[in-house]
């Protein structure tokens, strides 16, 4: 969702939003209006919302025909899309598009193609021209090679291009983001897929989060400090290094959206509960289904740098969307107060992002020498800010201590 004109101003972003509320729980126009109050200017649209949004209309429909372009739908479409500019926002774009490329199976892939083809008529109903891949997480007869699945969202965004020559609008965009738990879990490697695509309305997505839960992050980490590394300088020299790296890597024009998102410190004992309760899923989904935070949100247990991305992609040029998307728990609380507070919370968040992102001194431009020794004092001592005292909490709003909530 956007903030208001004022930060719009100062980040040189178009700031957009969050799924605010959980689509099982509460409904998408509530949702919607309190973002609106909450002053922001646009939203992305998921697709469970997308979903609970048709079948209020139609009552029960498969999965499988949510993005069945039929006239009966493409009208629900519309009506959603002219209720969010009622509310004077915009829909950027439509995401995710899960386990699309990289299929074997000649028949398979084009089905999957197909499945994504049928989505453009919908963002014109919607008046949006964005939609979003998130990377394979591993399915069955498919592969991580690269001039496969650079094919496959090149031939993506060659439908995309020919759809809009066709219906004389906009040019849809085809973003692709990596995942923490998928096969291309990193920026490097979902950037290397967009370059060899090669292709102009195909571009990166950037999320804070799914980047710092791999170059970071360690959630499980047994000293309880929840990082890879086991101080905060070699953390922070190996975080600088790759953010630089991408800042003389992908030019801002190819970044097509930012995600920002920070997530609790918990303790593992909780973590591992969570996760057990699917014990196939991958070590970091339950983290990241159910203890994201907004950024700057250490009252409740964030803890990554997230003003480091944030500082470094806004400098290098970015001017494009910004998303708050935070995925938790606190979401699915029936609640009726919930899509308010936490509208207000991405509000309050966005603006405290920019701040402190304005301060980080600039450490992109060269990879070496190492981030604590070039760059030391000042940005060490934010950073270390951030981690002083920092309490793990267990999962329902109580920090710990010695393993004692309080």
């Amino acid at each position: 969702m956007a903030v208001g004109p004022r930060l719009v101003a100062r980040s040189r972003c178009k700031c957009h939003g969050f799924h605010s509320g959980g689509g099982n729980t509460h409904n998408l126009p509530d949702r919607l209006r309190q973002a609106a109050d909450a002053g922001f200017q646009s939203i992305d649209l998921m697709e469970n919302d997308w979903a609970q949004y048709l079948r209020s209309h139609l009552g029960a429909v498969h999965e499988d025909k949510i993005w069945e372009p039929t006239a009966e739908k493409l009208a629900i479409a519309k009506k959603l899309g002219d209720l969010v500019k009622d509310l004077n926002m915009s829909i950027v774009c439509a995401q995710p598009v899960r386990q699309i490329e990289g299929f074997t199976d000649p028949k398979q892939r084009m089905a999957n193609l197909a499945s994504v083809v049928n989505r453009f008529p919908f963002l014109r109903a919607f008046d949006t021209d964005m939609l979003f891949l998130v990377s394979n997480i591993g399915a069955e007869n498919s592969t991580i090679e690269l001039k496969t699945v650079a094919n496959d969202l090149r031939e993506l965004g060659d439908m995309a291009a020919a759809f809009a020559r066709q219906d004389g609008g906009p040019m849809i965009k085809i973003g692709y983001e990596g995942l923490s738990w998928a096969l291309r879990n990193t920026w490097s490697s979902t950037w290397e897929v967009v370059r060899a695509a090669n292709r102009p309305n195909v571009g990166l997505i950037v999320d804070s989060f799914n980047w710092l839960a791999v170059e970071f992050a360690d959630p499980y980490n047994k000293e309880g400090h929840g990082r890879i590394y086991p101080t905060l300088e070699e953390s922070i020299d190996v975080l600088c290094s790759s953010i630089a790296s991408m800042v003389a890597s992908v030019p801002a024009e190819k970044i097509f959206l930012l995600q920002i998102a920070d997530a609790e410190l918990i303790d593992t004992a909780t973590l591992n509960l969570t996760r057990y309760q699917n014990p196939d899923a991958p070590q970091l989904l339950p983290w990241s289904r159910n203890f994201r935070l907004f950024p700057k949100e250490e009252e409740r247990g964030a803890y990554m740098p997230v003003e480091l991305i944030t500082a470094a992609i806004l400098a290098a040029g970015y001017e494009g969307p910004l998303s708050m998307e935070v995925f938790s728990r606190s979401l699915e609380r029936p609640d009726a107060d919930v899509p308010k507070t936490h509208a207000q919370r991405a509000f309050r968040s966005f603006e405290m992002i920019m701040q402190a992102a304005e301060l980080v001194p600039k450490f992109w431009g060269t990879i070496a020498p190492a981030c604590a020794e070039k760059w030391g004092a000042k940005l060490l001592a934010q950073t270390r800010t951030k981690f002083a005292d920092r309490p793990l909490t267990n999962g329902h709003g109580e920090t710990r201590a010695n393993g004692v909530a309080h």
